[in-house]
């Protein structure tokens, strides 16, 4: 058996275990277990592309695999999923997306980034409390209960308020931390580049050729457009309603066609969170975010 085969077995029969096992337990050994998968995967990467959940990884990733596609005729639909571009074409890099959070639990590393000091990586940072909002929408919307478990977040099926959820330990105050250990530990990756989704949202061909130049690639001016055009709001909307993406990931497929809150693409708007919240519960997280986020973040000045 494939050692991505065998980890999803292991996988498996510790959720099939969740009767007799206590739950501390079997998170912390499915934890691991997933670790181990993504810790293998990253030692064969050609790039780590890093992000808290819901900071806009899957728009990144379609700009990101589109230009691939341009440049070496793929399969228009095709998204990075390690190194299935690269069998493709094995001038594509294999690029492993991930959060960061389970590979902490294998290696032990704790707030240490040790994994990453010689994999060349993309941070990708957004508006904590953008990013908040956007996983209460998942949570509600997406998010299979054993996934709640496995996080720590607040309970398949909990009556808990917007701003409740989003003041949950293993919501804001978890993004702050994963946000501030990046910030601390970037200055020992040997090659890193962090690009913020605010960043991509008022110039989205700029940054994107940044990475890709980062990347080592020599984009071409259409190519960089065609890949921003393709993955622009209204078009990924409606490819998410077409279902287009559905047979090769779940990651851009709607919860329900008719709540727009179960869309993956759901809003893109820079500093949304402030929509949902009174004027007290705004300057709440505002001041968490101001008195808890390392200034070098970027977000103190939105914050104000």
């Amino acid at each position: 058996m494939a050692d991505s085969g065998l980890n999803f077995a292991v996988r498996k029969m510790v959720q099939g275990a969740a009767q007799i096992v206590p739950e501390g337990k079997l998170r912390s050994v499915e934890r691991w277990v997933r670790g181990r998968e993504e810790f293998k995967k990253l030692q064969q990467a050609d790039f780590a592309v890093v992000s808290a959940g819901k900071s806009g990884r899957t728009w990144l990733n379609v700009m990101m695999s589109k230009y691939f596609q341009l440049r070496f005729r793929l399969p228009e639909y095709a998204l990075f999923s390690f190194d299935n571009l690269h069998q493709e074409n094995a001038s594509i890099p294999k690029v492993l997306f991930t959060h960061d959070n389970y590979i902490r639990d294998y290696n032990g590393a704790g707030v240490l980034k040790t994994a990453f000091y010689q994999k060349p990586t993309l941070i990708l940072f957004r508006n904590p409390a953008d990013t908040a909002v956007s996983l209460f929408f998942h949570w509600q919307h997406r998010m299979p209960a054993h996934k709640k478990m496995l996080n720590k977040y607040p309970a398949h099926g909990s009556e808990i308020s917007i701003f409740d959820f989003v003041m949950h330990d293993s919501v804001l105050p978890s993004i702050v931390r994963f946000t501030n250990e990046w910030v601390r530990e970037m200055p020992r990756l040997q090659n890193s580049h962090l690009v913020r989704y605010e960043d991509l949202r008022a110039d989205a061909n700029g940054a994107l050729a940044g990475i890709i130049r980062w990347m080592g690639q020599e984009p071409t001016e259409a190519e960089i457009a065609g890949a921003v055009e393709f993955a622009s709001f209204e078009n990924l909307k409606q490819l998410e309603a077409d279902k287009v993406f559905a047979k090769g990931t779940k990651r851009l497929a709607a919860g329900d066609n008719s709540n727009p809150d179960s869309y993956k693409v759901r809003r893109a708007k820079v500093g949304g969170y402030r929509d949902y919240f009174d004027d007290a519960q705004c300057a709440q997280i505002d001041t968490y975010i101001r008195t808890h986020l390392e200034p070098d973040s970027g977000y103190h000045a939105l914050a104000s």
